[in-house]
């Protein structure tokens, strides 16, 4: 048999890729799967790989003069079959120059002068890089380049000032500092884009490799430390009382007030010398974190898995309430997302929620607001913590996708939300918090379909399809299925993908091989469309056992809903109807429901499904 040239092979590839499936598919992805890296049955390709690095930071924070400085080893593990002739760097904060892209008007206190790079060398050999240059993404050219299967090492000294007004990193006070985003380091180099060049607006969110970390927080005395990982040196860094109680709130069940504001104003908390040096270690994560204050309180508690206990800490100002109680909040949401949905063990050791501004996700730690509302500040740790599965043990590239986190931490936001409340005061709270800013607005931005990247879209067309049109899909979704099967598909997209870099792809076809199904018309209809909801009732004919509706799909999306027949004389009888009742088109659907006698009305209710119009969901006879 004759040979085939390469090229007129991989175009062959390339066409019978497109050919076996029906959904839109971007020239990148296909030619990915034509490499073997990724695939449509919902597996990783064969030949999928992904670069990863070890990271060794020692970082001081200068609390006098707001700065952080710090010096790493990176060793970079470069997997892919390309040599790399040119590396990548990313800084976020460089978000707060000036001559950054930022998605509106910031003030004076946000901006600063950014990261200032002291040295940078590749396996020994020196660089010359000028920082000042550089934006939130930068390239370094390589004196030799990284060849396929071969390691290098970085080293970096650098330092950069904390802004004074504080978003998801920066000053919370002028004596308390969130550090995020605090380091250099390598941008994803992956299979279906290469390099990741798109730069950092402070409207986007994130994609990171998955790293090893050994981190060292130097500060003066008295500042507490909290980050991302395990506290390796606690017995160094606190004195002997709050290290017992440190000690103890690991295999607690209730809380420990391991730094109360008492015992911070007698300096009876950390070692005294003039400086502590607080050690971490985190394993396969995608980001490191984390927080310093001289005056903040600590409370500490854990809870129990089926394979191990995490410990639960919150830090926070004395008269935030709420924060009160954040440490059982906390232990009950990884409870409830371990055991319910999705149903898989938080895989990390800690979790801590720190006192900010953000409402932001991190790997283990969260930085959210005080709020007045125990109910909203608990929906919102809710949110945060959800985070922990998507993006981080997902490792989502967020920046394009960003409906594949939000969207589903948008989701067990409201389930656990139902667990805790009840389900009408979910509903309520969904509704007005998610659903009504998208429905009732006739904006062309809030119509792009959801597959839109996440890096082209800005204001409410950003977060309506990040959030709420993201979290309806899966809702839908789930509706569809049924639970059990919801959940079995659910908990096997997450086994083939944690810790690997899914794209929504991938999600389409893991969830089509899950549950044996193609659900292409399903992922058309949500993911590739225009569509939104609205409902309406054209037609209804009753008759001595039956009656029979007639419903105009206005807005195009495959909803589930409720049919209310209500008798003039008797007692009124809901029916429901899953999204497959629009598998065979989305147009208009005639269908007939059990009923007797003369019917006063037919009402169309979608619950949390909200409708554009929903005058026209009653129908009176």
């Amino acid at each position: 048999m004759k040979k085939l040239p390469f090229l007129t092979a991989l175009l062959i590839l390339l066409c019978g890729a497109v050919a076996a499936q029906e959904l839109y598919m971007p020239r990148n992805i296909q030619k990915a799967i034509a490499k073997g890296t990724r695939a449509t049955t919902g597996l990783p390709g064969a030949k999928y790989w992904q670069n990863r690095g070890s990271y060794e930071i020692s970082a001081t924070v200068n609390t006098a003069q707001k700065t952080v400085s710090g010096k790493e080893r990176i060793v970079y593990a470069n997997n892919s079959p390309d040599t790399l002739h040119t590396v990548f760097i990313r800084f976020v904060n460089n978000i707060h120059k000036p001559e950054a892209p930022r998605a509106g008007p910031v003030s004076k206190d946000f901006l600063t002068t950014g990261l200032h790079i002291l040295s940078f060398a590749v396996d020994g050999a020196a660089y010359t890089v000028n920082s000042d240059d550089w934006s939130t993404i930068n390239s370094v050219k390589l004196q030799t380049p990284i060849a396929p299967g071969t390691r290098a090492t970085f080293d970096i000294e650098w330092d950069y000032p904390l802004s004074k007004l504080s978003g998801r990193e920066g000053q919370i006070d002028p004596n308390t500092f969130f550090c995020a985003y605090f380091y250099p380091r390598i941008s994803v180099y992956d299979d279906y884009n290469g390099w990741d060049r798109l730069p950092h607006t402070d409207g986007g969110e994130f994609y990171n490799d998955f790293n090893d970390y050994t981190v060292s927080v130097k500060v003066p005395t008295n500042y507490i430390v909290w980050a991302t990982g395990t506290l390796e040196n606690a017995k160094e860094v606190l004195q002997p009382g709050a290290f017992k109680r440190f000690r103890e709130s690991l295999n607690s069940n209730r809380i420990v007030h391991v730094a109360t504001a008492k015992d911070i104003e007698q300096g009876a908390v950390t070692s005294s010398s003039e400086w502590n040096e607080w050690k971490f270690t985190a394993k396969n994560i995608t980001d490191f974190t984390f927080a310093a204050s001289n005056h903040f309180i600590w409370d500490a508690g854990s809870v129990a898995l089926a394979d191990k206990r995490v410990s639960v800490q919150a830090a926070y100002k004395d008269t935030a309430a709420d924060f009160r109680n954040a440490v059982e909040w906390a232990k009950s949401a990884i409870s409830w997302f371990s055991n319910n949905l999705p149903g898989v063990n938080y895989p990390y050791p800690t979790m801590t929620a720190v006192q900010g501004f953000a409402d932001m996700e991190y790997p283990m730690m969260v930085n959210d607001a005080t709020t007045p509302d125990p109910d909203f500040s608990r929906l919102v740790l809710d949110h945060e913590i959800a985070h922990t599965y998507f993006p981080f043990y997902m490792g989502i590239n967020e920046t394009r996708y960003a409906y594949m986190d939000e969207g589903w931490a948008t989701t067990f936001e409201y389930l656990i939300g139902t667990a805790e409340r009840g389900k009408a005061a979910a509903d309520e709270a969904y509704k007005n918090f998610r659903v009504k800013g998208w429905i009732y607005s006739p904006a062309a931005e809030n119509d792009q379909p959801l597959i839109t990247m996440s890096s082209q879209l800005s204001g409410a067309g950003y977060g309506n399809n990040s959030y709420v049109k993201a979290s309806l899909s899966y809702l839908a979704l789930k509706d569809l299925l049924g639970d059990a099967a919801f959940k079995k598909a659910l908990i096997a997209y997450m086994n083939t993908w944690s810790g690997k870099h899914p794209t929504p792809w991938d999600y389409f076809y893991a969830f089509n091989a899950a549950i044996k199904q193609d659900l292409t018309w399903f992922w058309k209809n949500w993911f590739f469309s225009n569509n939104y909801i609205d409902l309406k009732v054209t037609d209804v004919q009753y008759g001595n056992n039956n009656t029979t509706i007639t419903l105009e799909n206005v807005g195009g999306f495959a909803v589930p809903f409720d049919v209310i027949v209500r008798p003039e004389n008797g007692k009124e009888k809901k029916y429901h109807y899953t999204p497959d009742i629009w598998k065979k088109g989305t147009a208009k659907v005639t269908f007939t429901v059990p009923s007797s006698g003369k019917i006063e009305s037919v009402t169309i209710d979608g619950g949390i499904f909200m409708d554009a119009a929903p005058d026209d969901n009653v129908f009176k006879l």
